[in-house]
């Protein structure tokens, strides 16, 4: 079990530089990224998460499902490799894995506890999306994905690109699109491995984690990236994670 975890992370930092989530968005290391980090499990697969607290990551509930072990990896501001270990998964409740993969809204949403705390990062805020949210609010994704599809080694480098609202944008479900391809053709989107990276939404304090990134499609909905970014939003959500991490004996 634990040969693939190492074969990922062989890839993950040995990657170069990319300069996408998929389509042109933009590598950045300090602002909402200081709070990006790796989420490696040991089926080999690789999402995004985000520091919240010390020791505690918010990411998605179908990147760590049961019957496999994760670790978190994160770049020192030496530029060396932290590997951590995560000492306990919470997978909401209502999680439902067919619905996720159909695209349609479910709690596609999972906290995880570290041993230790993660230094040299910055934790968000969570809260909710401003309601009612518009078509053509503006959201900003950040993630550690792929920037070709089905190419691991473009992955690695946190992203972030500037995304809007498209369809019936609600509590349950954000469909986000490149404000210049509206969703038709090729443009900045989610790719693999941003499953779980944050959604921000600008606050009159500042950039609040509002929602995490749960699945994409390629233009007019075929499958693949760069059409649709699909966003489970906090709105249902937020005091499940308040409760949670009170009972780790976190504050958020």
């Amino acid at each position: 079990m634990k040969k693939p975890v190492i074969l990922i992370i062989a890839t993950l930092l040995l990657a170069a530089p990319a300069h996408a989530i998929v389509g042109g968005g933009t590598p950045q290391a300090d602002g909402v990224a200081r709070a990006v980090v790796t989420i490696v499990g040991s089926r080999g697969n690789f999402c995004t998460g985000s520091l919240i607290a010390p020791r505690l990551v918010l990411t998605v509930a179908h990147c760590v499902q049961p019957g496999a072990d994760y670790k978190i990896i994160d770049r020192g501001a030496d530029g060396q490799p932290q590997l951590l270990n995560v000492r306990t998964v919470a997978i909401h409740p209502n999680f439902n894995m067919q619905a996720m993969q159909a695209h349609r809204a479910t709690a596609d949403v999972a906290l995880l506890q570290l041993d230790i705390p993660l230094k040299g990062k910055s934790t968000v805020p969570v809260g909710m999306p401003n309601i009612p949210i518009r078509i053509g609010s503006r959201f900003v994704v950040a993630g550690i994905g792929v920037t070709v599809r089905g190419d691991g080694k473009s992955g690695g480098t946190i992203r972030v690109a500037a995304l809007v609202a498209t369809g019936q944008p609600g509590a349950f479900q954000i469909r986000l699109v490149d404000p210049v391809t509206n969703g038709v053709r090729d443009g900045i989107g989610a790719c693999t491995g941003d499953s779980g990276g944050p959604v921000f939404e600008d606050k009159p304090n500042g950039a609040v984690l509002v929602g995490v990134i749960s699945w994409s499609t390629g233009p007019n909905g075929a499958a693949g990236c760069g059409g649709l970014t699909g966003v489970t939003p906090l709105t249902l959500y937020r005091d499940w994670i308040l409760q949670t991490a009170r009972s780790w004996g976190a504050a958020l």
